[in-house]
C-alpha cells in the first residue's frame, strides 16, 4: 500500500470513535423512510465539522443532502443510507428477542452502519485530496428512504447521478465480498378504493363495498401470477380494510402493491397490468379508485472494472478480525435462526468451484462470523431483492461491496441484525468498509485510465437506455 493510502487509512483509524458514535446514534434514532430528520441533521453537522461543504434538502427531499470536498474532476460519489424499519426495535448485543421500545423501529438492514461506513470513506478520501493536492472532488450523498421512498431513484429522475464519474457504496451482509449482478426493479403503488356505506343487513343493496374491490383486485392479481416472468414478483398489503364493523358496508379500503421484475421496463409493463385489474375490480363493485405512487427502483448494472478495483483493495486491506468473545457472540446468535450452515456469497451461488473454495474458507474459520474475503465472481448473477442503487448504476459507473456485519446466514430485516448492529462486530464492519471504499476511490483519482475503462463498460451495458420508474409528477411520500 502506498504512502498516500496509508495516511488516509490512518486518518480513518484516528477518527474511529467519531465514526462509531455516528453509527450508534443513528441506531438509537432508528427513523423510518423519509422521516430521518435527526439522522440527516447529525450527518450534516459532523460533515461540516470535518470541512465538507454541505447542501441540505437536495432534489426537493427534506432528509437528503450532499457533502462535498475538493474541486474539479474526477467527481466520485459515495452513497449513504440511514433509514430504519418498523417493528424491529431490539436491545443491542442481546441473544434473545427483546424490544427496546414496544412496537418500535430498528435498523434491521444495518443502515446505521452503512451511512457511517460511507462517512468513514469520505474522511479518508478528503485526507488523500488534502495530502496530494491532486484535482478531484468527493461527494457523500445522504440518500433517505431506501426501504420505502427510493430517494436515489427520484434523484436519478432529476439527473443528479449523471454528473458523477463513478459511484461507490457498500452494504452490511454476512460475508466479505464484492457485489455483482443485477437485481429486481420494483414499483410501489397504493390503490385507494371508495364506495358507499350502508347497513349490511338492513339495506345491503345501497352499499358499494370498497373492501370487496380490494379483495377482487387481489384475486385478479393471483391469476396474473401464472402469466408473468419467472423473475417477476408481486407483493401486497391491505393497509385499510374499511374498519372493524362487519354490519357496515365498508366505504373505504386501500391496498399497497409492490411490483418487481428484473428489468425496470418490464416492471413498468407489469404494473400497467395490475392497474387494469384495479380498474376491473372497481367496475365489478361499482366503486371508484385512485392511485398514489409511492416509489420505484431500477435493476442494478454491474461494472467489472470498478468491482476489480474494489476487490484489489479489499485483498490488500484484508477483512475485519474478531476477539474470542466476538466469535462466541456470533456463534451464539447463529443458533437463534435456521440456515447458519449455508454457503455465503454470490460466487458460491453461481460457480461450483467457488462454492468449494468458500466452504473451505468457512471450515478454516471455524466460526459463524465469516472472517475471510470471498473470491471475486465475474459473471451473470441475479438478486431477487431491490435497491435504488440500481438507478444510480444506470446513470454512472457504480460498484459496491459487502462487509460481514452479522453471522453467517443471518436473515435480512431481522432482530438479530438489529442486535448485532450496535456491537463491536458492527462497528468493525463500518470502519473497514470505509477503508476499502476510500482506497478504491484513491485509485480512481490517481489512475484516470480506470475511470475511462469503467465508463466504456458502462456505456456498453446501458446502451438500451434508462427507463426511470418514477413518474414526472411524483413526489416522495410515505404510504398511508
Amino acid at each position: 500500500m502506498n504512502r498516500e493510502k496509508q495516511e488516509a487509512i490512518r486518518v480513518i483509524d484516528e477518527k474511529r470513535d467519531k465514526i462509531v458514535d455516528v453509527a450508534d446514534r443513528i441506531w438509537e434514532y432508528a427513523e423510518l423512510s423519509l422521516m430521518e430528520e435527526r439522522s440527516a441533521q447529525l450527518y450534516c453537522e459532523v460533515l461540516e465539522e470535518e470541512g465538507f461543504q454541505v447542501e441540505k434538502g437536495i432534489c426537493g427531499i427534506e432528509t437528503a443532502f450532499s457533502a462535498s470536498y475538493g474541486s474539479g474532476r474526477p467527481l466520485i460519489g459515495l452513497l449513504a443510507e440511514y433509514d430504519a424499519l418498523s417493528g424491529l426495535s431490539q436491545k443491542a448485543g442481546s441473544l434473545v428477542r427483546e424490544e427496546l421500545v414496544s412496537g418500535g423501529t430498528g435498523h434491521g438492514c444495518g443502515h446505521n452502519l452503512l451511512g457511517a461506513g460511507a462517512f468513514a470513506a469520505a474522511l479518508g478520501v478528503k485526507a488523500y485530496l488534502e495530502a496530494t493536492g491532486c484535482p478531484g472532488t468527493v461527494v457523500l450523498y445522504g440518500c433517505p428512504g431506501e426501504e420505502g421512498g427510493a430517494a436515489k431513484a427520484f434523484m436519478a429522475r432529476d439527473g443528479l447521478w449523471k454528473e458523477l464519474d463513478a459511484a461507490l457504496t457498500w452494504h452490511p451482509e454476512d460475508v466479505n465480498e464484492v457485489r455483482t449482478g443485477s437485481s429486481n426493479s420494483c414499483i410501489q403503488v397504493q390503490y385507494k378504493f371508495t364506495g358507499v356505506a350502508s347497513h349490511a343487513a338492513g339495506a345491503p343493496e345501497r352499499g358499494r363495498s370498497a373492501l370487496d374491490a380490494v379483495e377482487l383486485m387481489n384475486i385478479g392479481v393471483q391469476f396474473l401470477r401464472e402469466h408473468m416472468g419467472d423473475q417477476a414478483r408481486i407483493h401486497y398489503a391491505i393497509t385499510d380494510a374499511g374498519g372493524c364493523s362487519p354490519n357496515v358496508v365498508q366505504p373505504k379500503a386501500s391496498v399497497l402493491y409492490m411490483v418487481r421484475s428484473n428489468r425496470v421496463a418490464e416492471a413498468v409493463e407489469l404494473k400497467a397490468r395490475v392497474d387494469k385489474i384495479a380498474q376491473g375490480a372497481a367496475l365489478m363493485t361499482d366503486t371508484v379508485f385512485e392511485q398514489q405512487f409511492i416509489d420505484g427502483a431500477a435493476d442494478t448494472v454491474s461494472n467489472f472494472v470498478l468491482e476489480q478495483v474494489l476487490y484489489d483493495n479489499y485483498q490488500e486491506l484484508g477483512v475485519p478480525s474478531y476477539t474470542e468473545e466476538e466469535y462466541a457472540y456470533g456463534d451464539a446468535l447463529a443458533e437463534t435462526y435456521p440456515g447458519s450452515d449455508g454457503v455465503p456469497g454470490i460466487g458460491a451461488r453461481y460457480d461450483a468451484e467457488m462454492k468449494e473454495q468458500v466452504e473451505e474458507m468457512r471450515r478454516k474459520t471455524g466460526h459463524a462470523m465469516n472472517a475471510f474475503l470471498a473470491p471475486l465472481y465475474k459473471g451473470e448473477a441475479f438478486h431477487a431483492g431491490s435497491t435504488d442503487v440500481g438507478d444510480v448504476s444506470w446513470l454512472t459507473p457504480t460498484a459496491q461491496i459487502h462487509v460481514a456485519s452479522w453471522p453467517n446466514g443471518c436473515p435480512g430485516h431481522s432482530w438479530q441484525n438489529v442486535s448485532c448492529d450496535r456491537t463491536e462486530i458492527g462497528h468493525k464492519a463500518a470502519v473497514h468498509a470505509g477503508k476499502v471504499l476510500a482506497a478504491a476511490a484513491m485509485d480512481l483519482f490517481a489512475k484516470p485510465e480506470l475511470l475511462k475503462e469503467a465508463r466504456a463498460e458502462f456505456e456498453k451495458r446501458t446502451a438500451g437506455g434508462y427507463v426511470c420508474p418514477i413518474p414526472e409528477d411524483a413526489v416522495p411520500v410515505v404510504p398511508d
